[in-house]
Parts: C-alpha cells; sequence; structure tokens
C-alpha cells in the first residue's frame, strides 16, 4: 500500500499541525503569552491601586518596583519556552533526518528545509500567542472582577492594556528563533544519509561540535564573571542584583548549550543507582547511548527546578537576614506579609516550571515513537510488555532524579547569589554603621521536599503516555516502520 504524502492526507499548509510535538509546543506558546499577559494585567491594576492609595499616592516608587518584577518574570517565561521549543525542535529534525536527505537527494537545499522548519516554529508561536492572550486576557477579566468585589473599584484599573501584545509578539519571535536554533542539525544532513535510518548522533558523534562547545564555555565564564562581579557589587549597592540576574542568564545558556558535555557523566553516576537488572542496564544505556536526546530532556527539568530553589532561597535568605536586623525575629504582621509574597512568587514561578514539565513530557514521547524499531526489536528477541514499560519508566526517572539533583544544586547557588548580591549592602543594627556582608544561604526544606515529590509525580506522568505507546503496536509491526 502506497503512503499517502503530508501535504495530501492532511493538507499541504497545516499537516505539520498533526506530527508528534507539534501540539505540545503550542501548548507551551499558549502558557507563555497567557502567563505575560496577566502579568501585565495585574502589573497595570497594582499600579492604579497603588496610586489610589491615599498614604502611597503618586509616588510611583513600588509601582515601578513592581513592573521591573513582571518584566523579569516575563522574561524568564520566555527564556524558558524558548529552551523547551528549540529542543523539541531539535528532536523533531533528528527524527526527520531520512526524510530531509530524501528531500535533498530529489534537489532540496538544506537551508529551504530549515527555513520550512522555521516556519512551522513561526506557527506554532503565532497559534499559541493567539490562544494564551484570549485566555490571559479571560483569566485577567476574572481576577480584576474578583477584585473589585473584594477591594472595591479601583477607577484607573482597566483590561485595555496595550502592553499585553508585548509578550504576545514575544512568544511568536521567541518561539521562531528558538525553531530556527533547533533545526540547526538539518544544515548538517546530507543525501547519503536517506539509505541509512540516522535519528540521533551517538554518543561519540555528538562530540563532534567544537564550535558549539567553545561559544557553550565562553558564555559559562562570562556568566561565572558576571555572577562574581555582582556579588562584589552588592556589597557596595543593591544594584548588584541586576549584574547578578544577568551573570545567571548568560552561564545557565552556556549549561543549556553544553549540556551534551555536562549531563552524561551525571547520568552516568545516577545509572549506577538502579541495579544491575537487564531492563535497569538497558534503561541506564539509552540515556548514555544518544546524549543529546537524554540532555535536552534533563536540561528542561534543571530550568525548572532551579528556578523554584531558587527563588525559594532567594526569599528565605531575605528573611533570614531581615530577622537578623530586628533582632532574631520579624514581627508577626510583617513575616505574614513575607509569606505571602514568597507564596505569590512561587505561584509565578512555578508556571515557568510547569512550562519545562511539559517539555520534558513531549520529549519523552517524541523519543519513544522514534524509537519504535528499537523497542519492536526488543520485544521480538524477549522483552515482556512488563519489561518495556519498566525501561521506559528507569529511563525517565533516571533523567529526572540526575536533573532534580543538578537542579537543586544549582538552585542554591543561583538563589544565594541573588540575595546576597541584593543586600550585601544593607546596613545593620544597633548602629548601623556596618553592612551585612557576606551572608550564609538559607534553604527551606519544605519547599526543597515538595520539589523532590512533585519531580517524582512528573517523573510517573512523563513516563504513562510513551509506555502505552512502546507496547501498544506488534513487534513485527514496528520493525516494519520506516
Amino acid at each position: 500500500m502506497t503512503a499517502v504524502p503530508e501535504s495530501t492526507a492532511t493538507g499541504p499548509r497545516f499537516g505539520w499541525l498533526r506530527e508528534r510535538g507539534m501540539g505540545a509546543s503550542i501548548l507551551v506558546s499558549a502558557l507563555s503569552s497567557a502567563f505575560g499577559v496577566v502579568l501585565v494585567e495585574a502589573t497595570a491594576y497594582i499600579g492604579a491601586l497603588l496610586k489610589a492609595d491615599p498614604y502611597i499616592g503618586d509616588s510611583g516608587t513600588l509601582a515601578v518596583i513592581v513592573a521591573i518584577l513582571s518584566v523579569l518574570l516575563i522574561g524568564v517565561a520566555l527564556y524558558v519556552a524558548a529552551i523547551v521549543t528549540a529542543n523539541t525542535f531539535a528532536t523533531i529534525v533528528a527524527g526527520r533526518t531520512r526524510r530531509i536527505a530524501l528531500m535533498r537527494l530529489i534537489g532540496a537545499t538544506a537551508r529551504s528545509q530549515r527555513a520550512e522548519v522555521a516556519g512551522h516554529g513561526f506557527g506554532v508561536g503565532a497559534l499559541g500567542a493567539l490562544i494564551g492572550l484570549v485566555v490571559g486576557l479571560l483569566v485577567a477579566a476574572s481576577g480584576l472582577f474578583l477584585a473589585d468585589r473584594l477591594l472595591g473599584s479601583v477607577p484607573e484599573a482597566t483590561l485595555v492594556q496595550p502592553a499585553i501584545l508585548i509578550p504576545a509578539l514575544g512568544v511568536v519571535l521567541t518561539t521562531w528563533l528558538a525553531a530556527w536554533v533547533g533545526s540547526r542539525r538539518v544544515l548538517s544532513v546530507t543525501p547519503l544519509q536517506a539509505i541509512g535510518g540516522s535519528v540521533e548522533r551517538s554518543h561519540d558523534n555528538a562530540k563532534a561540535s567544537p564550535a558549539r562547545h567553545v561559544g557553550a564555555l565562553l558564555l559559562l565564564i562570562l556568566g561565572l564573571a558576571l555572577l562574581v562581579f555582582g556579588v562584589l557589587a552588592g556589597l557596595v549597592t543593591p544594584l548588584g542584583v541586576i549584574v547578578a540576574f544577568f551573570g545567571g542568564l548568560l552561564s545557565f545558556t552556556g549549561l543549556s548549550i553544553g549540556a551534551v558535555l555536562v549531563m552524561p557523566p551525571l547520568l552516568r553516576l545516577v545509572g549506577r543507582l538502579f541495579g544491575t537488572s537487564a531492563t535497569a542496564r538497558l534503561a541506564a544505556e539509552n540515556a548514555l547511548r544518544y546524549p543529546e536526546r537524554s540532555s535536552r530532556m534533563a536540561i528542561g527539568v534543571v530550568m525548572g527546578v532551579t528556578l523554584v530553589t531558587m527563588f525559594a532561597v532567594a526569599l528565605e535568605s531575605v528573611k533570614a537576614l531581615l530577622a537578623k536586623a530586628a533582632g532574631g525575629e520579624l514581627d508577626s504582621e510583617f513575616a505574614l506579609i513575607m509569606d505571602g509574597f514568597a507564596a505569590v512568587m512561587m505561584v509565578l514561578v512555578g508556571i515557568s516550571a510547569v512550562i519545562a514539565a511539559v517539555g520534558l513530557v513531549n520529549l519523552l514521547t517524541i523519543g519513544v515513537v522514534q524509537r519504535r524499531r528499537e523497542l519492536g526489536l526488543l520485544r521480538a528477541i524477549g522483552l515482556s510488555n512488563h519489561q518495556v514499560r519498566r525501561m521506559i519508566l528507569l529511563e525517565a526517572l533516571h533523567i529526572t532524579l540526575t536533573a532534580t539533583a543538578t537542579g537543586l544544586v544549582l538552585g542554591v547557588l543561583y538563589g544565594w547569589i541573588a540575595a546576597q548580591s541584593l543586600l550585601g549592602s544593607v546596613r545593620m543594627p544597633p548602629h548601623f554603621d556596618q553592612t551585612a556582608g557576606l551572608i550564609a544561604p538559607a534553604v527551606p526544606w519544605v519547599p526543597v521536599l515538595v520539589i523532590i515529590v512533585a519531580t517524582a509525580v512528573l517523573t510517573l506522568v512523563a513516563a504513562a503516555a510513551p509506555t502505552k505507546l512502546a507496547t501498544r503496536v506488534a513487534p513485527v509491526e514496528a520493525l516494519a516502520v520506516d
């Protein structure tokens, strides 16, 4: 039976929407857009509320601080979404290697193929941004309605904020750029690969990217230098936190780009904890055999855990220093306000962690789909459905456990740097003649335990759909997949 071309089966323009992974990418874009819209609307409402307050009036200082915080959070969400989208498209392109090679064989250029993938990214971003814009406005309208009922009407508060277009446009541009970056492998696909079935590069081939690794190393070094400078500047002025912010951004970007070098040794170390059974060894080897795929899965979880841990440690360190400045214990009312602010911040940062979690589920599912021949072969030589499901679960657990441990370490480090660069210059009682200087990081153990439990649940959720896919197709049919 002749296979129906995609353009015939699903339409020449929109058939790519049915490809595995595109739906989750649209969800990521929609979440980022909706998050940005809600933050813009919330910032505008808080600004109007503060302006209407007779005690605060037109000072506007708090409103500016809230606006800056909103911009930073939107930037973080867009950053997370961009990395998740880039990893998704990189995985999709890896699965298209043979198809791309066939197109090259009949005359298509690598640049035209890459432009096609980037065009799909633009379409994903535009559709997701539009959905997120609508959902964000609905959420903002509901929030404004509840706020009016609970706090009273604020005359200058309005739902019509032109600034809501900024996060929506940001989502479109970052998704398009992420698709362009994620599709860079298209340029290295040769027509001869149409004869083979290459999907992901093996461990040895994955190392052969010196330019990329040099770029990652330079970003990491520059980021670390800015982090150190931010801490030193924080001993003089709270503006050191701005330097540290860009240092964190650059250093984590370098870590993300160079993840294929960083994650495999960590995965190998954690893999020894899973025992020597056949399924455990297969799961560990799968994570190490194709380091690009495993690193793309892991870095999203690392990013989510790092973000949540960083904010938790930073806020706890702030509370600890303020308590020290107050003589050992915070005023109960002020402590309640701080806890409420911390809870709101954790929820907001948690949205970015959810975006990263969607990326893990998506990449794991795509990976199983692309390995149907491999899984069919394992079942044909004697592995039972139970063993295959256990192997997929252990592989997901292997990656998430490694990523969680890495994220916790990075989160504590980044959180301490954020608090240190912000509070190092604060003058302390009783005479206020000395600054806080170097402060120790305060680790809130309850949020850390919540993060660990949440990632364990994420592992089960992420592995549920792929394990069903892995055992749904008969071994003979899976081996026949081209």
